[in-house]
Parts: C-alpha cells; sequence; structure tokens
C-alpha cells in the first residue's frame, strides 16, 4: 500500500497518509512530570524541524502534565503508554493527540475496550506498537525464532481487536532493530493493510552507528513508497534525530526545503581547519529556511569546480579561503571571516 493510498489519520493538525508530505518524529527524554523541562525540549525540536513529538507516560502525574505541556507547544503531542490501561484514558482525558499502546500489554479485552471508547470519544487515534523484542511466544513458536513474518502478523492480531470493538482510526508501527527484518516486515504490511505506518528502525544505536542504520533501513523501505511518518532512532540528543531525519527525507527527495551542506573529504592539500568550519557552516545554516545548496571545500584546486554545482560555497586556501556563488568566483576572504561572510551572504540570499 503506496504512502499516497492509505488513509489519512489527523493527530493534531498534522495530517498523516493519503500522499500528504512525511511527518518527522521524536520523543522527549525528559521525565514528562517536569514541565518546564519537556516544554523546553518540545520548543527546541519544534524550532529544528519537528513535527508530532511523543512522551512517556509511565505515571499518572506525567499523564496530567500533558494537560500544561500542551498549553506551552505547537506541535501534536502523542502519548507512550506500556501497561496501565488506566494511564492511556488519563492521557486522552489531558489532551494527548494521539496515544502509542501495544494492546497485547494493556491486559484484557475490557481494558483495551476502555481505552478505545475513550480514544473513539475524543476522536483520538491510535498507534499500535509492535517491536520484535516485544513478540508473543506463541508467535516466536509458531515461525521458530522472531521473525518479519511474525512481527507482522503480530501487529496485524492487535488492529483486528481494535477494528472488532468498531475503532479504525488507527496508526501502525513495527520495528526492529535488526535492519533487514524491518524492512521485509514493511514490505510484508504494507501488501495487507491500508492503515499509515509510522517508520523507523528501533534501537538504532547511537550517533554514527544509530545514523547508518537508520539511514539504510528508511531508504529502503520509503524508496517503495511505504512510510507515512518517520522517527531516526538515536542514543543521544533528540535534536540529532530530527537533523538526520530531515536530511535523509531530503536525500531521497521526499521533501524539500532546508539548505542542503555539502562538504569534501579532507586531505593533504588541506590548509585550513576544514573539518571545524564545515561542522560550523551546518549548524549555522539551521537558522534559514532557504532551499539551496551550500559547498564547503578544503582547498583552491578542485575546491572552485566542486562547488560549481552548489548554490553558494566557500573553498580554503592557506590562510583564506574563496567565496564562489552560483560558479563564479567573488572574491577571496581571509580564512577567520569565511563563516561570517557566508552567514551575510545566506541572509541577504534574494535580495
Amino acid at each position: 500500500m503506496f504512502r499516497d493510498h492509505t488513509k489519512t489519520v489527523d493527530i493534531g493538525g498534522v495530517k498523516i497518509g493519503g500522499g500528504h508530505p512525511i511527518a518527522i518524529q521524536s520523543m522527549c527524554n525528559t521525565k514528562t512530570e517536569d514541565v518546564q523541562a519537556t516544554v523546553a525540549q518540545i520548543l527546541a525540536l519544534e524550532a529544528a524541524g519537528c513535527d508530532i513529538i511523543r512522551v512517556a507516560v509511565p505515571t499518572m502525574e506525567a499523564a496530567k502534565a500533558l494537560k500544561e505541556i500542551k498549553k506551552q507547544i505547537h506541535i501534536p503531542l502523542v502519548a507512550d503508554i506500556h501497561f496501565d490501561y488506566r494511564l492511556a484514558i488519563g492521557a486522552i482525558e489531558n489532551g494527548a493527540d494521539k496515544i502509542r499502546i501495544n494492546p497485547g500489554n494493556i491486559g484484557s479485552r475490557d481494558r483495551v475496550q476502555a481505552v478505545v471508547d475513550a480514544a473513539k470519544e475524543r476522536g483520538i487515534p491510535i498507534r499500535v506498537g509492535v517491536n520484535s523484542g516485544s513478540l508473543e511466544k506463541p508467535i516466536i513458536e509458531k515461525y521458530g525464532h522472531v521473525t518479519a513474518e511474525g512481527i507482522v502478523e503480530s501487529a496485524l492480531d492487535k488492529v483486528r481487536l481494535i477494528e472488532s470493538m468498531g475503532y479504525d482510526n488507527l496508526v501502525i508501527s513495527i520495528k526492529s532493530s535488526d535492519v533487514m527484518m524491518c524492512v521485509r516486515a514493511h514490505e510484508l504490511i504494507a501488501r495487507e493493510t491500508d492503515h499509515p505506518l509510522h517508520v523507523g528502525i528501533t534501537e538504532a544505536g547511537t550517533l554514527i552507528s544509530g545514523n547508518i542504520k537508520s539511514s539504510i533501513g528508511l531508504a529502503l523501505i520509503l524508496g517503495q513508497g511505504i512510510g507515512d511518518t518517520i522517527r531516526v532512532s538515536l542514543t543521544g540528543d533528540p535534536l540529532e534525530e530530527i537533523k538526520s531525519a530531515k536530511l535523509i527525507l531530503r536525500t531521497l527527495g521526499l521533501r524539500k526545503g532546508g539548505i542542503e551542506v555539502v562538504s569534501c573529504p579532507t586531505c593533504g592539500r588541506t590548509s585550513i581547519d576544514l573539518i571545524g568550519l564545515a561542522n560550523r557552516v551546518e549548524t549555522m545554516v539551521q537558522q534559514f529556511d532557504l532551499d539551496i545548496k551550500v559547498a564547503v571545500m578544503g582547498c583552491v584546486v578542485n575546491g572552485p569546480g566542486e562547488a560549481k554545482e552548489a548554490d553558494i560555497g566557500i573553498a580554503g586556501g592557506k590562510g583564506e579561503g574563496l567565496l564562489i556563488k552560483k560558479g563564479e568566483i567573488l572574491r577571496k576572504v581571509p580564512e577567520d571571516q569565511l563563516l561570517d561572510v557566508l552567514y551575510n551572504e545566506l541572509k541577504h540570499w534574494g535580495e
């Protein structure tokens, strides 16, 4: 089921599925009960480009905190519930725009029904989440071990359970830390349902390994037209998840906007602090809402030629560098002024 044919689900005003733009999600690592810290992190994530934010709700205090958090943020708020159905109901009552549950962890059918009824009353979508690590014992025994087929069967069983309760305002999430198993599971489930899919590689790892695994997995899934909203799960600052998600979507041609930074690898010709400069440029450009390409090159030998495909670029020399715009060298700039000159050009872009 390609993303333009999945059902449309409205999550606090952000629509996913039905051909709507792929939404970027992240999850706070603050204690939800700490309203001030949680709001501060969400506002920073909003500024970075997060479309939907999820928070953990392990206590009733956390569920009640959602009401105050909602007043101070501007993107949809999703409540993550694992075991206690009363927390799911409490989160809905306090303004959650969506809840994430695994019905298998909630308990009896009556408890799941109570959650579904509360969601139905307020029109709140339910994200049905199944991870490879939480697969039920009977399914593991059926397939001999954890498999993509087992993950899909488990998820669809839970979807059918909620549908049998008269509710189909659903988003499905099936995740695994095994990249190729996760890809296979999405290929299978896309044939079986038209509910929108939340895609990600769970427990992907730290900044380097997590980005590599997430990039490979998401590219293979999204590139097939599967997936309506994503999260890049990293062990680190949630802001890094947003940066990575935006770059993955832009690289796949699934999102426009935002400056793309290209930079060359260092070599023996490099006479400036290219690594530091490239990192500072990548951070600096995030404040500009421009759909352009910026090149950061390490030498004046290949730099001008390599930067021609970029809209603007800088190429370093010994203690100085070149400012290049639309393939033309504008002028030489002292090394310690390169960042400021580039910033000024971007600030007045299009004038």
